[in-house]
This record gives structure tokens, C-alpha cells and sequence, in this order.
């Protein structure tokens, strides 16, 4: 099986290249990247566990999915599909802002992402995907941000880095979405 491929991109997220995802990591290459965010008609948001077994951030807290696009792949397409990949569920997400980030980890791998933020509403119940989900919850956004200032290593740096422009952008979505 063919390693997986990732977009290679300039700051302002021009394409400029594909190469296998780990070296992308190895060499820390800046690529394209998504991550979802679900939120239940409660207002709280699906985090996942990470399973123990991913090559980096392994069981750590992250948003609801998250990966990379395809090569040709529009990227809210990209997140539609993880979301059904890793989670299970399917729902309409809609484009929220991106982000710059480079984290290393302890492996010596790098991420160096350039991440379209996406973000969805839904009740449906989970099935998360074992190889890629180690567990689930919901959780109200007062309860998050307490819990990410006690215990910040319990998450990853992505998460970190945007969940408060998420929730601040689902403060005033949420209602333009329910009122459509």
C-alpha cells in the first residue's frame, strides 16, 4: 500500500508540491490540514481521545476529527470524510477560519500545518473507528477550558492553539445556522 500524500503549501496556502505524510513530519514541511469540531444541540463539544497507537500526540484530547486533504481533494470534502472516518457521523460542517501553526514532539517528528477549521452541529451518536480513536465525550465549553488549564499536556497543540477562536466563532454560528 501506497503511503499516504500530503499538499504541500506556501503561507498563503498555494500549493507547491505533495509528498508522503511522514516525511512531511520528519522534515516538518508546511502542508494542508483540517480539523472538525462538532457540537451537540447541548452546546458541548465532541472531543476525541487519540488512540494510543498514532505515530504522534497518541492519546491525547483533540477536536472531534482531523487529518489532512488528498491530493485533488476540495478541502471541506476532506473534512466531511474524516469526520465520517474517525467518528462515524456525518453532517453538513461549514469553513471557519485557518491557522499557521509548527509543533515538535518528542519522536523528533514536527507538524507544521497550515489548518482549515470546519465546524458542524449534530446529535447523532458516535461510532468511533478503533485505529483511530481511542474514546469519546462531550464536554461544555466552561468545563474545557478549565480542564485544558489544569492538565494542557493532556491535549494536543493544535487543539490548544485554536479551540478559543472556535469557541468564540460558535457563539454567534450556532445561531445563524439554527435560525436557516
Amino acid at each position: 500500500m501506497m503511503e499516504e500524500q500530503v499538499i504541500l503549501v506556501d503561507k498563503n496556502d498555494n500549493s507547491i508540491g505533495k509528498i508522503g505524510k511522514l516525511e512531511a513530519h520528519q522534515k516538518g514541511l508546511l502542508h494542508r490540514a483540517i480539523s472538525v469540531f462538532v457540537f451537540n444541540s447541548k452546546g458541548e463539544m465532541l472531543l476525541q481521545k487519540r488512540a494510543s497507537h498514532k505515530y504522534h500526540t497518541p492519546a491525547l484530547w483533540s477536536n472531534t476529527a482531523c487529518s489532512h486533504p488528498r491530493i485533488n481533494e476540495i478541502v471541506k470534502r476532506a473534512a466531511e470524510r474524516r469526520l465520517k472516518e474517525e467518528m462515524g457521523i456525518e453532517c453538513d460542517v461549514f469553513y471557519a477560519f485557518n491557522f499557521l501553526y509548527r509543533a515538535s514532539f518528542d519522536n523528533g517528528l514536527i507538524e507544521n500545518e497550515l489548518d482549515h477549521v470546519y465546524i458542524g452541529f449534530s446529535d447523532e451518536k458516535p461510532k468511533p473507528n478503533p485505529s483511530e480513536v481511542g474514546d469519546y465525550r462531550y464536554i461544555n465549553s466552561n468545563d474545557l477550558i478549565q480542564e485544558i488549564n489544569e492538565n494542557p499536556h493532556t491535549f494536543t497543540p493544535w487543539f490548544k492553539i485554536c479551540v478559543d477562536r472556535v469557541l468564540k466563532t460558535t457563539s454567534t454560528e450556532k445561531k445563524e445556522v439554527l435560525i436557516a
